[in-house]
């Protein structure tokens, strides 16, 4: 909760269209701080124009947004941002070739002296990257090491001690997991746990409920648009997230009309498709089967 007692971001009923699409619709949720909040959803559930909208990319056409209890209109990113909500892309917005130092003050670099005599302070650099990261429980070998040379999940710690640093209160990752393995997805959940225990609220965006359900305290499903689900992690428990998840009442309906094609049908082709109803039904009943 915010200082004043009410949730640090809250988007009530928003919609965003795009000529006759309707990208989103009537979509409320919170995120508080020292919270994580899952927003999770297949492709095509509108979890990146959500995230934009939160972002400041993107105007909403209906609803409210409010930051702090107040009610907010955003121009750009930069004015999301300088009200303290960071976006971290899976692009990560890097250099490859610069060392961790220079990324993580890419844009914002300090500088020491006056007038012409300014220049980067490279020591101050150098020092509060190794102190913010260590804070974060990475321990670099090198602040020099080109981050090009980083695996995947200390690259995602590296983006995520930076938007700490820079002040963000709110901080949306857009599926950070989604192109690791899975030791490396664990090391940046750790890293979602640890900005939670600095008083951060995190929304974290994925499609993949086995990553969301350890870290989350909040977990909103999405689905073509709208809110299918928002529950806290009292109220939901993991087998009935993936279920969700996984569309059980769709893939039910699947299965009874591949049951009567399969009547339909003869031979081979038949039992084919008797197999693949039963499969379906399987999965529908016990997703993590």
């Amino acid at each position: 909760m915010s200082t004043n007692g009410t949730a640090l971001l809250d988007v009530r009923e928003i919609s965003k269209y795009f000529g006759s699409v309707i990208a989103l619709k009537d979509v409320s949720m919170t995120c508080e701080a020292g919270q994580v909040t899952c927003l999770l959803g297949d492709n095509g559930a509108g979890k990146s124009t959500l995230i934009k909208t939160l972002s400041g990319v993107y105007r909403p056409d209906e609803g409210e947004y409010l930051f702090d209890g107040r009610p907010r209109e955003f121009a750009s990113p930069r004015d999301a941002l300088e009200l303290g909500i960071a976006t971290v892309y899976q692009d990560l917005a890097m250099i490859p070739l610069l060392s961790i130092w220079r990324n993580f003050f890419l844009g914002s670099e300090p500088t020491k002296g006056w007038g012409p005599f300014r220049r980067y302070d490279v020591r101050f650099a150098k020092d509060t990257t190794r102190q913010e990261l260590a804070k974060m429980g990475i321990d670099i070998r090198d602040p020099e090491q080109p981050v090009g040379t980083l695996s995947g999940g200390e690259r995602q710690s590296v983006a995520i001690a930076r938007a700490v640093y820079f002040g963000a209160k709110v901080l949306i990752l857009d599926e950070p997991t989604a192109a690791l393995g899975v030791k490396q997805a664990g090391v940046v959940l750790r890293y979602i746990v640890q900005a939670r225990q600095r008083g951060v609220g995190v929304i974290f965006i994925t499609h993949n409920p086995h990553h969301a359900y350890p870290v989350g305290d909040h977990h909103v499903i999405l689905r073509r648009g709208r809110v299918y689900g928002d529950y806290s992690k009292e109220e939901l428990g993991l087998d009935r997230l993936v279920q969700m998840m996984a569309g059980g009442e769709e893939l039910e309906n699947l299965a009874h009309e591949l049951e009567r094609a399969a009547g339909k049908a003869s031979g081979e082709a038949g039992d084919d498709l008797a197999r693949a109803a039963e499969a379906l039904e399987r999965e529908a009943k016990d997703p993590g089967a």
